[in-house]
């Protein structure tokens, strides 16, 4: 995990950057990775003049573009230009650089995959697998992601049913079930697991990712049993169905003593099991030699 204000390095280059709270994203200084990129002198020149074309293009992305004060060389703080992924990413599309060919080539293999999920979605699903598996997940726990995948699918299906709108109600929903069951925000709970743009319920153990699962299907089915409509009457039945884990988690903690909300993320699950197999492996061959 990345603290705030970390200088990343990239072939021996200083790569600044800051998490911005708010937005929940990294905003990494433009000119840096310019510099790596280019190999210029004068980033800030051929940043300017990359600007300049990009707005004779009628592209709108520097006017989205903000600045902040990052730390230099000198150890003082000076307004620099800083952009999201997002952004930084059409920005390399722009950059005529080798070292940006890997990032387009990238860029062109990731739209063909999304059309080829929009003609046939079921690739969505097997792409999900693969990813899962290459990062070290069990079948186990991926089966259980897959199903709280398809849980929130229905969940969010049944609030555009009910004219809650996508985007900000959506988040605030999900923050009221999440704080139901599991005693803290969404906020808190990536906190307390160390993360920042990571994915909560990639970084959930099963039992936490059964009984979030539970929460969801439960608001599901009680906006559909009470006919909940709008945004402040499904605000109420989440904070209900999410209860109705909360109560499961609390049972469970007093039967066997531990809490059921763990700091651990998928680092750490990953680690485990990658000693499991070692153990494994190791137990085998003593076999094998005895």
């Amino acid at each position: 995990m990345y603290d705030k204000n970390e200088i990343q390095l990239f072939e021996d280059k200083r790569i600044r950057m800051e998490w911005d709270e708010k937005s929940e994203e990294w905003l990494i200084s433009v000119v840096d990775v310019v510099e790596v990129l280019v190999g210029t002198d004068n980033p800030r020149r051929y940043w300017s003049d990359l600007k300049r074309k990009l707005k004779s293009e009628g592209s709108q992305l520097y006017e989205n573009i903000v600045q902040l004060k990052i730390q230099s060389s000198d150890g003082k703080k000076y307004n620099t230009d800083v952009a999201s992924t997002e952004q930084l990413l059409r920005i390399i599309q722009s950059i005529p650089s080798p070292k940006a060919e890997p990032f387009k080539m990238w860029l062109a293999m990731v739209g063909k995959e999304r059309i080829d999920e929009t003609i046939d979605p079921e690739l969505t699903i097997d792409r999900a697998l693969e990813t899962y598996l290459k990062k070290g997940y069990t079948r186990e726990w991926i089966n259980q992601r897959l199903q709280a995948i398809q849980v929130r699918k229905e969940l969010t299906d049944e609030w555009q049913d009910r004219g809650v709108e996508q985007g900000k109600e959506y988040a605030i929903l999900t923050n009221e079930i999440t704080k139901a069951w599991s005693g803290m925000t969404t906020r808190q709970y990536k906190s307390h697991k160390g993360l920042k743009k990571e994915n909560l319920r990639d970084n959930m153990s099963t039992l936490e990712l059964v009984l979030n699962m539970l929460a969801e299907a439960t608001t599901t089915e009680l906006a559909k049993v009470h006919d909940a409509q709008g945004f402040s009457e499904n605000k109420n039945v989440a904070q209900r169905g999410g209860k109705v884990a909360g109560d499961a988690r609390k049972t469970i903690e007093a039967d066997t003593g531990k809490p059921v909300i763990t700091s651990k993320n998928a680092a750490d699950f990953s680690k485990l099991l990658t000693n499991v197999i070692e153990d494994i492996e190791q137990s085998e061959n003593d076999e094998g030699k005895a």
